[in-house]
C-alpha cells in the first residue's frame, strides 16, 4: 500500500506531464480497438468461411453471369452435395444511400448450403410459399424498423423489371439471425424465380455465381479442378475456390487490411514507447535526490526498481484500460458508416492482446528508467 501511495503521488506532483502522457495512452489503445473492429469488419467473412463451400464463378471476372443450367450439371460432379445460385441485384431501399446486399436465390437450397443463417420454420414455410418473399437480416431489419408482413421496395439500379420498371416490392416473410458471430445480419434475399420471371428477357435464365457445397474439405482443390473441367472451352468458363480464397481475394483488391491496420498501429505504438520511455527517464533523473534518500532510510535498490515501474504500469493501465473501454463503446453502439461494415465488433481476442499490450509497453517503458533508479549510488546521487 505504501508503494501505492507513493507512486501515486509522484504522478500527482506534475500533473499536467502526467494527464498527457495517459492521454497519448488512451489514444494509441483507443485506435488499436477501432482498427481492430475495422480489420475484422474487412476480414470476418474469412473467420466464418465453411471449409466445406467453394464458389463457381465466370473465369473472367465476377461481373459476367454464368447459365443456371450449370447447378445440375454441377450436382452431377462426384464430391459435389447441393449448389445454390446466387445475383448481385444491386438495389437501394427509400435513398440511395441506403444500400446493402440484396440477392435472389432458391429458398429451400439456399438455407441448406448456408445453415449458420437461422430462420424459424414457419418463417421458412412461407417464403417457399410466397411468390414474391423475402427475407432479411436481424440487423438491416432493425435498422430500417421492418417488420414480419410489410412490403419492401426496392429500387433496382441493375435489373430493372420487364418493361423497364425499376421499382421492385417484396413482402418480408422472414428475419434470420446469425448462428455464430462474424455472420453478416445485414443482407436481404428474394426468391429467384420471382427475380427470373420478371427481369427483362436479355439477363433471363442467367445467375452471378454458385455457392456450392462438397462432402469433404480435404478434397477442395480436386472438386474445384472436376468443376472447372466441366465447363471447359464452354462459352462461359468458370473458375472454383474455396470460400475463404474467394472471400480473401476480395478483400485484397481493396488492399491487405491487416497489414496496413498492423502497420498503423505499430508505429502509433512506437511513438507511444518514445513518449513513456521518454517520460519515465525524465522523471527518474529529476528526482534523483529523492531516489537517493530512499535508499538511504531503507528502501532496497530491489524496492526502488519495482517503484519507478509501479509507475509506468500505473500510467499506462489508465491510459490504456481507459482507452479500450472507449473502443468497446464506441464499436457496440453500431457500424458508424450507417451500414458500409456490415460486421462490426471488437472480437475478444483483441480485448486480451489489448490487455497484454498495457502490459508489455509499460514494462518496455518504465524498465530501462528503473534500472537506472536501481543502480543509483546514494553518495554520488547526494553529491548533484
Amino acid at each position: 500500500m505504501k508503494y501505492l501511495y507513493l507512486i501515486w503521488s509522484n504522478l500527482k506532483r506534475h500533473k499536467l506531464r502526467s494527464w498527457l502522457t495517459m492521454l497519448s495512452i488512451l489514444v494509441a489503445f483507443l485506435l488499436f480497438g477501432l482498427l481492430g473492429a475495422i480489420r475484422t469488419a474487412f476480414t470476418a467473412g474469412i473467420d466464418v468461411a465453411d471449409l466445406e463451400r467453394l464458389i463457381v464463378r465466370h473465369k473472367v471476372s465476377l461481373v459476367q453471369l454464368l447459365p443456371a443450367s450449370y447447378e445440375a450439371r454441377m450436382e452431377k460432379i462426384e464430391g459435389v452435395e447441393q449448389a445454390v445460385a446466387q445475383t448481385w441485384f444491386g438495389g437501394y431501399y427509400q435513398d440511395p444511400r441506403n444500400q446493402f446486399a440484396q440477392m435472389p436465390v432458391n429458398p429451400g437450397e439456399f438455407m441448406e448450403v448456408f445453415p449458420e443463417y437461422l430462420l424459424r420454420d414457419e418463417q421458412r414455410e412461407a417464403w417457399l410459399n410466397t411468390r414474391t418473399g423475402a427475407i432479411a437480416g436481424r440487423s438491416i431489419a432493425e435498422r430500417h424498423g421492418w417488420q414480419i408482413g410489410d412490403t419492401i421496395p426496392i429500387i433496382a439500379t441493375i435489373w430493372p423489371r420487364e418493361g423497364g420498371d425499376t421499382l421492385w416490392e417484396f413482402e418480408l416473410v422472414g428475419i434470420y439471425d446469425a448462428a455464430k458471430k462474424g455472420t453478416d445480419e445485414t443482407q436481404f434475399f428474394f426468391r429467384y424465380d420471382f427475380f427470373d420471371e420478371t427481369r427483362p428477357s436479355w439477363g433471363k435464365g442467367q445467375v452471378g455465381w454458385y455457392t456450392v457445397r462438397i462432402n469433404d474439405s480435404e478434397r477442395a482443390a480436386e472438386i474445384s479442378a472436376a468443376i472447372d473441367e466441366e465447363f471447359a472451352n464452354s462459352q462461359a468458363e468458370t473458375k472454383a475456390e474455396p470460400e475463404g480464397a474467394f472471400i480473401q481475394g476480395f478483400a485484397n483488391q481493396i488492399g491487405d487490411i491487416g497489414f496496413i491496420m498492423t502497420s498503423i498501429i505499430s508505429m502509433v505504438f512506437f511513438t507511444i514507447l518514445l513518449v513513456a520511455g521518454n517520460t519515465m527517464a525524465y522523471a527518474v533523473r529529476e528526482r534523483t535526490n529523492e531516489l537517493a534518500v530512499l535508499k538511504a532510510v531503507g528502501f532496497t535498490d530491489t524496492g526502488v526498481l519495482g517503484l519507478v515501474l509501479g509507475e509506468s504500469f500505473l500510467i499506462t493501465a489508465i491510459g490504456g484500460g481507459i482507452g479500450l473501454g472507449l473502443a468497446w463503446l464506441i464499436v457496440s453502439a453500431g457500424d458508424p458508416t450507417g451500414g458500409f461494415l456490415p460486421v462490426f465488433f471488437l472480437p475478444a481476442r483483441d480485448m486480451v492482446v489489448g490487455v497484454i499490450l498495457i502490459g508489455v509497453t509499460a514494462f518496455i517503458a518504465g524498465i530501462l528508467p528503473a534500472l537506472q533508479a536501481q543502480r543509483l549510488r546514494i553518495a554520488d546521487a547526494l553529491r548533484r
